[in-house]
C-alpha cells in the first residue's frame, strides 16, 4: 500500500527573514495627513472614534481578504490606501509559509504555533497584543475567537473597538434555543420545535445578553419524558440536537 511521505517543514529564505524582521519592528508614526483624513471622514459621518490601527486576529484567506478590502475602502473614500495601519498576528507556521497576509501587514507580532487555542482563538492573547500594540480596533474575522463574547467584552473594557457584534447578542445568538426564541420574537418563521411559540422581551435580552432562564427552560427538553411529549407535539420524524456546539456532532 502506498503512503504519502511527510512534507519537510519549509525553511525561511534570507529575503523572507529580512521581510519578517522588518515587520516585527515598531510601527512608524502614521502621517498627520492620513490621520487627519480619517478624523474628517468620521466626523462627517457622525462617528465618534477614528480608527487608524487595526489588529487582524486571524490568518490565511480571511486576513488577506480583510486587509485588501479595507485598503480598497481607504483608497476609495480617503484617497490613501495606507490610511489604515494593520498589525497582524502570525504563528510560526504562517511565517514559514510566507503567507500572503503576513506580507500585506504593516507590522507582524509572532504568536505561538500549534492549535488555534495557542494563537488565533486565544482571547487573552489577542487582548494582550491589542493593548501592547496600542491599536484602535480588532478585526476577528470568522472562526477562531470571532464567536467568543469574552473578546468584545474584554476589548470594550479597554476602550478598544471590536469590529463585530457586542458580547450580549453574541451570547444570545450563539445558543440554538436562545436564537430560536429571538427569531420567533422577531416573527421569523421557524420549523416546529420544542419551544414553539415562545417569545421574549427584546429589551431584557439587550440589557442582560441572555434569554430569561424560565423561558429558556420551558423551550428545552432534559428528560426522556419531555422529549417524547415534544416529539408527539411536533410529529415524526424528529431530530434531537444539543443547544450548543456545531458541525452536526450533537445530532
Amino acid at each position: 500500500m502506498a503512503s504519502a511521505l511527510p512534507m519537510a517543514p519549509m525553511k525561511r529564505t534570507q529575503s523572507m527573514n529580512a521581510m519578517i524582521d522588518k515587520k516585527k519592528k515598531p510601527l512608524s508614526p502614521q502621517s498627520l495627513a492620513a490621520r487627519a483624513k480619517m478624523v474628517e471622514y468620521v466626523e462627517a459621518h457622525g462617528g465618534s472614534k477614528p480608527i487608524h490601527t487595526i489588529l487582524v486576529a486571524n490568518n490565511g484567506m480571511a486576513a488577506t481578504k480583510a486587509m485588501l478590502s479595507m485598503r480598497e475602502w481607504a483608497y476609495d473614500n480617503l484617497g490613501d490606501a495606507k490610511a489604515l495601519t494593520f498589525v497582524a498576528m502570525a504563528s510560526g507556521q504562517d511565517l514559514d509559509a510566507n503567507a500572503e497576509f503576513v506580507r500585506l501587514a504593516d507590522r507582524v507580532v509572532e504568536v505561538p504555533s500549534g492549535s488555534n487555542k495557542n494563537n488565533y482563538a486565544n482571547v487573552e492573547l489577542i487582548i494582550d497584543i491589542a493593548e501592547r500594540e496600542d491599536v484602535d480596533a480588532v478585526w476577528p474575522g470568522w472562526g477562531h475567537a470571532s464567536e467568543y463574547p469574552e473578546l468584545p467584552d474584554g476589548l470594550k473594557a479597554r476602550n478598544i473597538v471590536f469590529i463585530g457584534p457586542d458580547g450580549g447578542p453574541m451570547r444570545a445568538l450563539g445558543d440554538k434555543i436562545a436564537a430560536s426564541i429571538l427569531a420567533q420574537t422577531a416573527r421569523v418563521s421557524s420549523i416546529p420545535w420544542s419551544g414553539d411559540g415562545i417569545t421574549c422581551d427584546p429589551k431584557v435580552v439587550i440589557e442582560t445578553g441572555a434569554i430569561p432562564p424560565d423561558l429558556f427552560r420551558k423551550a428545552m427538553v432534559t428528560t426522556a419524558g419531555e422529549c417524547m411529549a415534544a416529539a408527539e407535539k411536533i410529529g415524526y420524524p424528529v431530530m434531537l440536537k444539543a443547544s450548543e456546539g456545531g458541525g452536526g456532532k450533537g445530532i
